[in-house]
């Protein structure tokens, strides 16, 4: 696992001190959202716990990093079959948690597989594409692909997970789009979806189609369209109180540990999900600019290294990877400020939750490898 000099020339430090950087400021937002006091070393729990995965993080993208993604595709079958091995174990032997069966507990650590499955996908979709790149050119090219993402997809949405049964979609979206696949085929493919979804929740309420999706994810579809008359103190709180918390900070924000709806735990899930919200009312709007700027810069070095990257593989694995990282920026910022659906998505580096925060190093560690291996070594 050793790194060749001249590779080591080609390593991109703006995106590795972008990443740690809003690690960093995740720790700190972090501590504000759960009331962390440095003189209670009880409060300081989740930052304690967040911190480590932070080490464990860095560490593992260093490591993805070195190994030449050139050993993948040989690989590809068997990290298919562990994928969905870890999903069916979830569904059997998976520990429960709001409802949801999501986590395996493996010693003394507790892992979510869908986080993972994300890589996973990643990286065996590229493999599955890597040959058919610029020659998909017809519905019957795609049926592969399609069933390949879709068996994990639908694993995922059975425990249920359906913000992360999502994240699939952009995957595919993304990759799809680096493959070469028609931008008609793809506008069929999202537009058509889109409709049938809409279709199918009209149908629901009005005739009371059957759609399977437990009740607090249907409403979590609609609601944010008008939170404050469909429903205030139920599926719409979070997104009203989230869309009250980002007004007040106005530009300057209240400061750390100010925020009067986040310390008074107005806020939901304000640590994971509402993440941002918290951002909003403590920072401001200059503070949230900065943090989606840093957020921006790293998805924008990911589109240079897939467009940059020297083989098709390597081009696809980049893509997949800022594909997953693009969606859950955009999901999470939208669902915090009523422009989306709250689909439990965590926002990427500054959310709570150490299988999100690893599965988004590992995703910036295939981004660094392809980096550095943008060039062939001439010895």
């Amino acid at each position: 696992m050793r790194i060749e000099k001249k590779l080591f020339r080609n390593i991109d430090w703006i995106l590795i001190i972008n990443v740690i950087a809003l690690m960093g400021i995740g720790l700190v937002m972090i501590a504000s959202a759960t009331q962390a006091n440095p003189d209670n070393p009880e409060s300081m729990g989740y930052v304690k716990r967040q911190a480590q995965w932070v080490v464990v993080s860095i560490v593992t993208m260093l490591v993805v990093m070195a190994i030449d993604y050139n050993h993948l595709p040989r690989l590809s079958k068997l990290i298919y079959v562990i994928n969905l091995t870890l999903l069916v174990l979830v569904l059997t032997m998976g520990s429960e948690t709001g409802g949801a069966q999501r986590w395996l507990v493996i010693g003394p650590f507790q892992i979510q597989p869908s986080e993972f499955a994300k890589i996973f996908v990643i990286i065996t979709l590229a493999n599955v594409l890597k040959d058919r790149a610029g020659k998909m050119n017809n519905w019957y090219d795609l049926i592969i692909p399609l069933a390949h993402v879709g068996v994990p997809m639908a694993l995922v949405m059975i425990q249920p997970d359906l913000g992360t049964s999502l994240v699939f979609l952009g995957i595919l979206f993304g990759m799809f789009l680096m493959a070469g696949v028609p931008l008609r085929y793809l506008g069929i493919m999202y537009g058509g979806g889109f409709a049938v979804t809409v279709a199918a929740l009209w149908a629901h309420f009005n005739h009371g189609l059957w759609l399977p999706l437990k009740d607090y994810q249907i409403m979590r579809l609609v609601v944010f369209i008008n939170p404050e008359d469909m429903d205030p103190l139920g599926s719409g709180y979070q997104i009203i109180q989230s869309k009250t918390a980002i007004g007040s900070g106005e530009l300057w924000g209240r400061g750390l540990f100010n925020g009067t709806l986040n310390q008074l735990n107005y806020l939901p899930e304000q640590h994971t999900d509402f993440i941002f919200s918290v951002v909003g009312e403590e920072l401001g709007f200059v503070g949230s600019t900065i943090i989606l700027l840093l957020l921006f810069s790293v998805l924008w070095r990911g589109v240079r290294i897939s467009v940059n990257a020297k083989d098709p593989f390597g081009s696809l694995l980049a893509a997949g990877a800022v594909s997953m990282l693009a969606f859950h920026v955009y999901t999470n910022v939208a669902m915090t400020i009523g422009l989306a659906p709250v689909t439990g998505i965590p926002l990427p580096f500054i959310s709570y939750g150490g299988s999100a925060l690893l599965s988004d190093a590992i995703a910036i560690g295939i981004l660094l490898n392809v980096h550095m291996r943008r060039r062939k070594i001439l010895f």
